[in-house]
């Protein structure tokens, strides 16, 4: 079993509780950005690392995805923790004290709807948690943060409002990435990326070997190409194990089709609910 878990972020960020249901024996290592933690596994700084792939409000992660072409890691294991966001401050703090909130991009984002009523200014920090221990650290009298309930107990804040994000549903999703392509589970799923040429049908075609399997693609995302200006890679997840037999025939497929495939990893996927 993995020995090291590296995550974004610090104790009580939302990334650390994904690492924790994963894999809740390890050893946790917070570190400061997502590309950090695909370095610390790349170098066997941590045997895995947990990294946001998807929210299920603001949609995908970009760096995440980037970051998964630029390096040769293997999507081993999936987990989806559920986000509610709270409004944080120095105890003592009233909700009419507040001229200024502070939180990671995503979460303010998710707020919107709040945060625009409250009518405070917006400053972006790198981590929900992190944005937590500078109001602590700081002594910020008249700035809250966006972060959890968990946070707020880490670091002795006060909730002025509970699930503030703009829509109570709110999930992310999270990947587990390691050096080597085996499962932390069974796997039922797997992801993919692949290129298309500019000629007329390309995406039709490659997409057609996995519907003459009858093979269900649960994602299908575009990202630019690094250093090829208007070229495009597709990122794929495909409920069915990689090494299915009409997986390994539709990626055989594919492979003619397409200008490259990369088989990303295949996992168990968490439960949708």
């Amino acid at each position: 079993m993995p020995e090291v878990v590296a995550y974004q972020g610090e104790p009580g960020a939302y990334s650390e509780q994904g690492a924790r249901t994963l894999l809740p024996d390890a050893e946790h290592l917070p570190l400061p950005t997502l590309r950090a933690v695909f370095e610390a596994v790349e170098v066997g700084r941590a045997d895995v690392g947990v990294v946001p792939v998807e929210n299920s409000q603001a949609g995908t992660i970009n760096d995440t995805y980037d970051l998964l072409l630029k390096h040769g890691l293997h999507v081993v294991g999936e987990t989806i923790v559920r986000v509610d966001h709270c409004l944080l401050a120095l105890p003592g703090t009233s909700l009419d004290d507040v001229t200024e909130v502070i939180s990671h991009p995503q979460a303010l984002a998710q707020c919107e709807e709040f945060l625009h009523a409250l009518g405070v200014q917006i400053r972006a920090e790198y981590d929900t948690a992190g944005a937590a221990r500078r109001v602590v650290e700081d002594k910020l009298t008249t700035t809250a943060c966006v972060a959890s309930a968990t946070a707020a107990r880490l670091h002795g804040l006060d909730v002025l409002a509970e699930r503030i994000q703009t829509y109570p549903d709110n999930h992310t999703r999270f990947a587990a990435l390691s050096r080597s392509p085996e499962p932390l589970s069974e796997p039922d799923a797997c992801a993919l990326a692949f290129g298309v040429g500019h000629v007329a049908g390309s995406l039709y075609r490659c997409l057609g070997a996995f519907a003459r399997r009858q093979l269900s693609l649960s994602k299908l995302e575009s990202r630019p190409r690094p250093g090829r200006p208007w070229e495009y890679v597709f990122y794929a997840e495909v409920q069915a194990p990689a090494g299915a037999a009409a997986m390994i025939e539709a990626l055989s497929e594919l492979g003619a089709q397409a200008t490259f495939v990369r088989l990303l990893g295949t996992y168990a996927s968490a439960p949708r609910r």
